[in-house]
């Protein structure tokens, strides 16, 4: 499974890295987001950090939860790997490209060449993450939380603020 998605901010990079990387915020500024908790932190945006959200269906809300191993590229990349839950395994990286125009493209891919962890046969198992994982859910929670951070980014950079670390 692999999957683009992307968004153009009207703000430099360092305010988008910023919001995007101070992932401890998110619920206060992401609706679907449940919880953000580090297990270990080594520093801004790096430790081990398992977060929650859910995926709505209408009246239904469907909860998604993972481990990932997070670090940061200063401005460059907010990266994660993925080591519990369902998407176990998963690669994820942020990118930010500063635009002529002034603002920034913030991308997230998501690649997980081998989908679930489930003891099914692995073109099954790639299957499920190629046609029910990643656009269904995996496309909808970045593009949910791609529109939360650029809100946030773009006031920060309004406000002329900086995240606390």
């Amino acid at each position: 499974m692999y999957t683009v998605d992307d968004i153009v901010m009207s703000a430099p990079a360092m305010p988008c890295f910023q919001a995007a990387a101070d992932v401890e915020n998110w619920p206060d500024i992401l609706p679907h987001y449940r919880w953000v908790r580090f297990h270990r932190k080594d520093g801004f945006g790096t430790g081990r950090v398992e977060m929650a959200a859910r995926r709505d269906f209408g009246p239904l809300r469907y909860p998604v939860w993972w481990v990932s191993e997070m670090r940061v590229d200063e401005a460059t990349a907010v990266i994660y790997k993925h080591i519990d839950g369902i998407t176990a395994g998963m690669e994820v990286v942020w990118s930010f490209e500063p635009l002529d125009a002034g603002g920034t493209r913030v991308r997230i891919v998501h690649d997980w060449a081998e989908g679930p962890r489930w003891p099914l046969p692995g073109a099954i198992r790639k299957l499920i993450a190629d046609l029910i994982i990643g656009p269904i859910f995996i496309h909808h929670v970045a593009s949910c939380t791609l529109a939360g951070v650029r809100a946030k980014a773009e006031a920060l950079h309004t406000e002329g603020g900086k995240v606390a670390r």
